[in-house]
């Protein structure tokens, strides 16, 4: 069986540094050897926990909730993987890329990856139904877009939507955990996450984009071309704007008006790291995309931490 790193991977990653050998390739499929996607996925759901207790609080039920969606992160980001590597098994063979993950190198079996994906699956589903009803089915409902996701890039030139409704719906999920109900501010927060993954996924895309051309696979990146700064321009305001939106429609008492200043500081922090991602960016420079993209984790984290602690305020 093929033991090498996935190209992509960091050098010093943990599974390929202490994880034993005959978990490596089934790690490697959930992408635990590269982590910014769980980050990508966890942000989100800690915003939602963080803008819903602006207006009553935290409780300690949140701490659950944040520790169990970071677990649930893990696990779904893994399980998601998995079943995108088993959609794209061809298409990431005839990508530089991508063809030394574990199904096209033949380091791991169809059948093999979808006995994985179940398990991992199966113990995220644990993790879900220690929540509220309403989250429950928000959860449930989520897996008609991680199914079809893998499949968006073959129908649409526009698949980093697709991934957006996906990897953002935990803000809606968390926030109804919390509050029991979905209110506008989840819906905004919601549609904040979709333009920033616009945003991050079309820079990760532009280091397939010859490739993708070669084999017919459509992106935003494609799409955009040379225009593609105007456009991430574009969703950079609109995130903004939306998650500016989800702040003040949060009702919050007149005498945590400290918080809400602290909590839209954190905002516009998010926006700037946008903005200096931008005068960076050179989408013809694939190492600069990878590297930009990575920072995401950073962008994400800042309003995060914002709205947190505006909630103690």
């Amino acid at each position: 069986m093929p033991e090498a790193s996935v190209a992509d991977a960091s050098k010093d990653n943990w599974v390929d540094r202490f994880a034993p050998q005959v978990a490596r390739p089934y790690l490697r499929l959930s992408r635990a050897d590269r982590p910014i996607g769980t980050w990508l996925l966890l942000i989100p759901c800690w915003w939602g926990i963080a803008l819903a207790g602006l207006s009553d609080g935290f409780q300690l039920w949140d701490l659950w909730l944040a520790v169990s969606c970071a677990l649930g992160a893990f696990l779904m980001r893994g399980a998601g993987c998995t079943w995108n590597d088993i959609a794209d098994r061809e298409i990431d063979a005839s990508v530089a890329r991508t063809r030394s993950r574990p199904l096209p190198s033949g380091a791991v079996t169809v059948k093999g990856a979808l006995v994985w994906m179940a398990v991992q699956a199966a113990l995220a589903a644990v993790i879900l139904f220690s929540y509220n009803w309403l989250a429950i089915g928000l959860g449930v409902a989520s897996l008609a877009l991680v199914l079809i996701y893998p499949f968006a890039k073959r129908f649409t030139w526009w698949p980093q939507a697709f991934l957006g409704l996906a990897f953002n719906w935990g803000a809606v999920l968390l926030y109804a955990a919390h509050a029991g109900e979905v209110q506008l501010p989840a819906v905004l927060l919601y549609g904040a996450g979709i333009a920033w993954t616009l945003f991050y996924d079309t820079i990760y895309a532009h280091q397939d984009r010859e490739d993708d051309a070669l084999i017919g696979v459509k992106s935003t990146a494609r799409l955009f071309g040379d225009s593609s700064r105007v456009w991430l321009r574009g969703f950079l305001v609109v995130a903004v704007i939306l998650m500016a939106g989800a702040v003040i429609t949060i009702p919050i008492p007149p005498s945590k008006v400290l918080a809400l200043i602290l909590a839209l500081a954190g905002v516009w922090g998010f926006g700037w790291h946008m903005v200096w991602q931008l005068r960076r960016l050179n989408i013809d420079d694939p190492a600069n995309c990878r590297r930009l993209f990575l920072s995401n984790r950073d962008a994400g984290l800042i309003p995060a931490l914002f709205l947190a602690v505006a909630v103690f305020l």
